[in-house]
């Protein structure tokens, strides 16, 4: 541990909610006051609590390392969501959170990996058709919808589930993770908190009911390889409670950080033609059913994902607590201190990028890499041992759904738009990206 140097700054705010408001109306704005005024270290009240804050990828950077094993994710998240995601991956820590990631990357091999994205195809292109053409759609709504069911499909073999036992299941994620910022803690009626214990509830329910079948009739789905991990005495690796828990935080993860990275990337290219068209002409060479290697070679709709990504990260902020004294660049932080590790501020660092307001994909191409300035300049999937497992078939799943609109649709979006987003949890258009997508007329013979 390096040398004290001083006390962190503490920053006012609110009585007891302190700058809770401030962050779920503008959280790059207070990150950045945050940040200019008090440095990379310091201490705000939020949710009722005092927090540390971490804003900048060098103070980023020591949490994720964690190198003396004293920032825990599990109570950290614990504090927003812990009640309606407990027991999954990113709320595990230490051996155990080892042990379960171990057990877990049995599914996301690369053989898996590529099984589920050649499951995508069908899905996505179906779904996509279907979509009404001419007429003005809440493009958000239209992809939550579309992430759930595939991820449904291609997580749980379930290619017939009925809609509207799916919107339910939509439902009570939204629930669920909308309960984060909440204020009032307590199962009242109507509240968020109460929305989300039902929420979880009917998310038990809905996995609970399918696992024997997986277990006595097992597919190719997620679903399946979770419930029949043994190892190599032949046992089951996971309980039905393991499986069923990991399965609701997979499922949320996977569909709810893609709907809001497509999301940006539909505006984005509909606010750039030049750059809609060149992704345009790269995803017609892929065919109607890209392959994992086909969308490995994308080029130009790669920049624009990762340009998507870092200027609306899906997850702005990771949570984390403290249980034990450590320090963070000479600052010390108490055992039971929860941890805000502000990701989002450090996407739109001057110090680090461009020009970091303007839309610039050119800026991760090689000849650039502004990306690589700092380690942790890029944070999209959060770090360290907690960075996201399934980042390699998120990816794989933006691009699929990005390409098939190209292939078949085309938009355009006010260059003066900007997204309402809230942040009452992770980011989404409260406007639901009113957009008007026309179908593409094939080119003449």
């Amino acid at each position: 541990m390096s040398h004290v140097t001083r006390a962190p700054r503490r920053s006012g705010g609110l009585p007891w909610i302190g700058h809770t408001p401030e962050y779920v109306r503008d959280p790059q704005a207070f990150m950045a006051r945050q940040h200019e005024r008090y440095g990379p270290v310091s201490e705000a009240r939020m949710l009722g609590d005092d927090w540390t804050m971490l804003i900048g990828p060098d103070a980023c950077e020591q949490a994720f390392r964690n190198a003396d094993k004293a920032f825990a994710s599990g109570p950290g998240w614990g504090r927003l969501v812990g009640p309606f995601f407990h027991r999954g991956l990113m709320l595990l820590d230490f051996e155990e959170h080892h042990r379960h990631r171990r057990a877990l990357q049995g599914a996301f091999t690369r053989a898996h990996v590529a099984a589920y994205t050649d499951a995508l195809q069908d899905p996505v292109a179906t779904t996509i058709a279907q979509w009404p053409a001419g007429s003005t759609q809440r493009v958000y709504d239209l992809l939550k919808t579309l992430t759930l069911g595939v991820a449904t499909e291609v997580f749980m073999g379930e290619s017939d589930a009925d809609p509207d036992e799916l919107a339910e299941v939509n439902r009570a994620f939204v629930d669920c993770v909308q309960a984060a910022t909440t204020l009032v803690r307590v199962p009242l009626p109507g509240t968020r908190w109460r929305r989300a214990q039902d929420g979880r509830r009917r998310l038990e329910e809905f996995f609970g009911s399918r696992l024997a079948a997986r277990r006595e009739r097992p597919g190719d789905d997620l679903f399946s390889v979770l419930a029949t991990l043994t190892d190599d005495d032949g046992a089951l690796v996971l309980s039905d409670a393991d499986v069923v828990n990991h399965m609701i935080f997979l499922l949320m993860a996977a569909h709810d950080t893609s709907t809001i990275t497509v999301s940006t990337m539909v505006q984005l290219l509909g606010q750039h033609p030049e750059w809609q068209e060149r992704c345009r002409a790269e995803a017609m060479t892929l065919g109607e059913r890209p392959s994992l290697e086909d969308l490995e070679g994308l080029v130009d709709l790669d920049l624009v994902m990762r340009e998507a990504l870092r200027i609306v990260p899906p997850v702005p902020v990771v949570a984390r607590e403290t249980v034990k004294d450590t320090e963070v660049l000479g600052v010390p932080i108490p055992a039971g201190r929860f941890v805000a590790v502000m990701l989002h501020h450090t996407h739109h660092m001057p110090e680090i990028w461009t020009d970091p307001d303007r839309f610039d994909p050119e800026r991760f191409s090689p000849e650039r890499r502004e990306d690589a300035r700092h380690r942790h300049a890029w944070d999209p999937f959060g770090g360290g041992v907690h960075k996201c497992l399934g980042l390699v078939f998120a990816r794989h799943e933006v691009l699929t759904i990005v390409a098939h609109l190209l292939r078949t649709r085309t938009w355009r979006v006010d260059p003066a738009y900007v997204a309402p987003l809230s942040y009452v949890s992770l980011p989404f258009p409260t406007d639901g990206l009113p957009v008007t997508m026309h179908r593409l007329q094939p080119a003449p013979a």
